[in-house]
């Protein structure tokens, strides 16, 4: 070959940089994986980045409602509304209240968790608990039932005339609760605490069953006591997953509307999510995107803390091996108070929220145990007294309505988000440009630094009005379906990047060599070896979709509402019953999806703490 040719075919003048951008591009016509890499960006870019970035943009531009109040025509930059929030009369009320009562109940959910979660968490990894196996699978249900359907189940039982209506079970009873237990800041702090101690569970049970139990063992040999065996060696190794839990439950805490917005409201307690429910649903936008970007800011910052002490506290990391020793410590005489503390959470957690929605369901007057009080016309009845609801909820059109609406969005968007989740770990593991996975990577983690009804809120930035080719969703179904898939896209593209980071490019290359196009591996090879992978990809995000509120409770009106915002409807008109028969439906429909998840997944979600 020629000089000139070679010149022609490789340029080695500009280095190895060069040439491997020269052979990439060679190969970016027979295999599209850069192409399809750049619209996935985009897309990503689009219905991930852009609405977050427009959202805080709304904070410091004049809206048009506020161009009298700030002397400047819309769109002018604006300090307005971090003056309102910060430093005005009623900043206490938006803003610096709110955010005391968030970190006063983050901190008090965080400590009962870990307390709870670990111990619990240990019993059922490191002891020989009365039915472990049982209590392995028991103690997780707590988060599989909607965190809003526990408040529901407190307010059935503590309620008291403060909110007017029906009483409560306790009040029918002849007790009446006072206002700082039926509402407010104790049960807010009881019911989250109760809803995210199996986050704790499966974390520090996880980490409590992989290290080797001969290090306490050496210890407890040496003379350590018992106190100085946990400070030194078992707290040190546990670190990194208290941190990681820490973190976890604070971020849901700053996001979760559900708990505050029904058991806060009749004593005006407000945290930054029903703080910002508030000043979106009054015409707010700068406000609202003020406190969405504080919320987002707190989020990030949560995760980045995380991060940082994640890698600090990798020196305790302590790695296992066919030799471990993973020895069972023998409860003796604590055997029965330690079964009575796991049995007592899974009664308290699970099984009395469940039981108490129940029976509402089916009493004319909550909380009277006679015969002739119970009835099934919630359920099933005709002509009923009331309003807006002249029959039981089973033969209800708005009903049914939201149940249908539930499974196509929530199903069309678990599904968006399994392929789409399957097609970034595909561009991640394979693109010949790296540029496109990091940024794929990174974007797609974005929505879990952004809780639910922040999220919610920068979509409303983004589609409530027209742009350009792009018109309005508002009102619609679609902005509910995109807004879904974007935010699950944490789970569904971690999914298909472990995924594809497991399989190696031999299937494909040897599919190539025999003349197979870049569809055809996908669609013969790459999918049937991902199955297990995509199906959790859909999974996972339809159970989550299903009883999720903070995301919906923006955007859905009543004429696409789901299941969970129409349970809220029922609460706001004051049908405690029938929005409590709605919640246990969903109840049905969120244990039926675990448990056809770890069904087709072949999976479970205690494996890793002795299920």
């Amino acid at each position: 070959m020629s000089e000139f040719n070679k010149t022609i075919k490789e340029p080695r003048s500009f280095g190895k940089s060069a040439k491997r951008l020269w052979y990439n591009s060679r190969n970016w016509a027979g295999d599209p994986t850069a192409t399809l890499g750049l619209i996935l960006s985009l897309l990503a870019a689009y219905l991930i980045l852009a609405p977050v970035l427009l959202m805080l943009w709304d904070a410091i531009t004049v809206d048009f409602a506020d161009q009298v109040r700030t002397g400047k025509l819309e769109g002018a930059f604006t300090t307005y509304y971090f003056e309102r929030a910060l430093t005005s009369p009623i900043a206490k009320y938006i803003f610096w209240g709110p955010l005391i009562n968030t970190a006063l109940v983050s901190l008090v959910v965080i400590c009962s968790t870990l307390l709870i979660g670990g111990i619990l968490g240990w019993l059922v990894s490191r002891t020989d608990l009365l039915g472990r196996r049982w209590f392995s699978t028991a103690l997780i249900v707590p988060y599989m039932v909607p965190s809003w359907t526990f408040a529901l189940a407190w307010m059935s039982i503590f309620k008291n005339r403060t909110m007017g209506g029906l009483p409560g079970w306790l009040e029918s009873l002849g007790f009446t609760p006072p206002d700082w237990l039926a509402y407010g800041f104790l049960p807010i702090a009881v019911i989250l605490s109760l809803h995210y101690v199996p986050f704790v569970i499966l974390l520090v049970g996880n980490a409590l069953r992989q290290f080797d139990s001969q290090l306490e063992e050496s210890a407890r040999t040496l003379g350590a006591s018992p106190l100085v065996v946990a400070r030194k060696i078992i707290f040190p190794l546990l670190r990194p997953s208290i941190i990681s839990a820490s973190t976890l439950v604070f971020a849901k805490c700053l996001g979760d509307v559900g708990v505050t917005y029904i058991i806060g409201a009749p004593v005006k307690l407000d945290l930054l999510a029903t703080s910002l429910l508030r000043t979106i649903s009054t015409g707010q936008d700068g406000m609202s995107a003020v406190l969405a970007g504080a919320i987002v800011i707190l989020g990030a910052a949560s995760v980045l803390i995380d991060m940082k002490l994640l890698k600090a506290a990798q020196r305790f990391v302590t790695i296992g091996s066919k030799g471990s020793l993973h020895r069972t410590t023998e409860l003796g005489v604590w055997k029965w108070p330690a079964f009575g503390f796991a049995a007592s959470f899974v009664l308290i957690g699970a099984f009395t929220p469940i039981f108490a929605l129940f029976l509402t369901t089916i009493m004319r007057m909550p909380g009277v145990f006679t015969f002739d009080n119970f009835t099934l016309d919630f359920w099933v009845g005709r002509d009923l007294i009331t309003t807006a609801l002249p029959q039981g909820i089973l033969i209800t059109p708005e009903f049914w309505s939201a149940a249908w609406n539930t499974v196509w969005m929530v199903g069309l968007a678990s599904i968006g988000a399994g392929l789409l989740g399957l097609l970034v770990g595909y561009i991640v593991a394979r693109s010949p440009f790296r540029i496109l996975g990091a940024f794929l990577k990174q974007v797609t983690f974005l929505p879990y630094l952004v809780p639910g009804i922040a999220f919610a809120a920068a979509y409303l930035s983004m589609f409530a009005v027209p742009r350009g080719p792009i018109p309005s969703f508002y009102g619609t179904g679609y902005i509910l379906v995109i807004a879904l898939l974007a935010s699950q896209m944490p789970f569904a593209s971690r999914a298909g990047i472990a995924a594809m980071m497991q399989m190696g490019k031999d299937p494909e290359e040897a599919a190539r060599i025999t003349g197979a196009g870049w569809w055809r591996r996908a669609i013969s090879i790459v999918l049937p070896i991902h199955r297990g992978a995509l199906v959790s990809g859909i999974l996972l995000p339809f159970i989550s979709g299903i009883k999720g509120l903070s995301l919906v409770i923006l955007l859905a009106v009543p004429g696409t509402d789901l299941l969970t915002t129409y349970a809220v409807r029922l609460v706001d008109f004051g049908y405690t019953q029938a929005a409590n028969a709605v919640s246990i439906m969903i109840c049905i429909v969120a244990f039926a999806g675990t448990w056809l998840g770890q069904k087709v997944g072949k999976s479970n979600l205690a494996s890793g703490i002795g299920g």
